[in-house]
């Protein structure tokens, strides 16, 4: 499976985010994935499942207990052929900032008070 299927399912999604905050126990998982998406427990486990076998994630025990983890050299591939995009993002973001600084000096010039300055309050 690609990468992108893998990404492309917000269900599998979550997860990751899940376990970007580091070790995450399978009931933990499971019991977020169900309040949010409302999926059974056999399905939470079937897209852990997936996430395992295309190397997203992996696993240890921990006597009964199941603890998942990133593994990050899938998402690191996905990061390096998002590269090429990122100069696009950054001229538009560069261009956005520019019109917020704009607009700010314009602010201060007919003087409104700045968001980083709010106006002092009298006693």
């Amino acid at each position: 499976m690609h990468a992108f299927d893998v990404l492309g399912d917000p269900v599998r999604r979550r997860i990751l985010e899940l376990l970007a905050d580091g070790e995450t126990s399978a009931g933990e998982i499971t019991a977020v994935v169900r309040r949010e998406f409302g999926i059974s427990q056999p399905g939470v486990s079937q897209h852990l499942r997936v996430l395992r076998e295309n190397g997203f994630a992996r696993v240890r025990a921990e006597g009964a207990r199941r603890l998942y983890a990133v593994e990050p050299a899938p998402l690191q591939d996905v990061d390096r052929w998002l590269e090429r995009f990122r100069g696009t993002w950054d001229r538009h973001l560069d261009a956005l900032a520019t019109e917020l600084a704009r607009g700010e000096k314009e602010r201060r010039g007919r003087g409104a008070p700045s968001q980083d300055h709010p106006p002092e309050e009298e006693p």
